[in-house]
């Protein structure tokens, strides 16, 4: 069956399209990067839209997207996305549409930065390399069941800080009530190779005793109160699950 295109007018209210076997079609609007007070247009007639111009694996695209999804944060809704774009990772660059076909530029510490950004935030996750190609690497960032939870289930999605040299959001569990908190380290001429960010646990509501869980490793990080401080790589991210222990 040839693929299906279709153009139609966004502004036509209650739109409902639909594909040639009957089931329901993602609309999703792709002009490059959509204009902020879109915003409302957009949420409105569309479930996912571009919030920037063409992402490629460069670690300065990368790092705009920290102000891009503060930016488009509270434009998110049920069935409704900012779209951070395609993920530039893998064997890319088959068709050579820009230089020679490659693995993605990205270093490992900055594609787990991109995923747990992506999900986090909740941005679409759409693969752009050649997925027969892939490594065993580039497949456990793809099929990390507890960083899908986040990016599926999790609520509340929120910036914590974004500064020059680090950043950190958070989230919820719905179901449980635990805390989802995402740390990166964005510095881009670091001192050392890793950089110890301090977060104060009150801010996420956390006022006693914790657990916290890696969830890139899937393994108990300690019990902590007060101030969690992980070490973070340079350009890397760390992704934790944290269970305040009842009283």
């Amino acid at each position: 069956m040839p693929a299906l295109y279709i153009d139609i007018d966004i502004n036509k209210v209650g739109l409902i399209i639909y594909g040639n076997d009957g089931r329901k079609i993602v609309l999703s609007t792709s002009p490059g990067e959509t204009p902020i007070d879109h915003a409302a247009h957009v949420q409105q007639y569309a479930n996912m839209w571009r919030t920037v111009g063409d992402f490629w694996d460069n670690w300065k695209q990368l790092k705009e997207h920290f102000q891009v999804f503060e930016r488009w944060n509270k434009r998110r809704a049920p069935g409704a996305y900012p779209d951070g774009d395609m993920l530039p990772l893998g064997r890319i660059g088959i068709r050579a549409e820009r230089g020679h076909p490659c693995m993605s530029g990205f270093t490992k510490d900055e594609q787990y930065t991109l995923i747990t950004l992506w999900s986090i935030f909740k941005s679409p996750l759409m693969f752009g390399g050649n997925l027969p190609d892939n490594d065993p690497f580039t497949l456990s960032l793809l099929t990390n069941k507890n960083v899908l939870k986040v990016l599926n289930t999790s609520t509340g999605n929120r910036p914590l800080f974004t500064e020059d040299d680090k950043a950190a959001w958070m989230a919820e569990d719905p179901a449980t009530g635990a805390k989802y908190l995402a740390v990166f380290n964005t510095a881009d001429q670091p001192s050392t190779p890793n950089a110890t960010i301090p977060i104060d646990l009150g801010t996420l509501g956390i006022t006693g005793s914790c657990k916290i869980i890696d969830l890139w490793s899937g393994k108990p990080a300690g019990s902590f109160s007060g101030t969690f401080s992980p070490v973070i790589a340079s350009h890397g991210a760390g992704l934790y699950k944290i269970e305040e222990k009842r009283k």
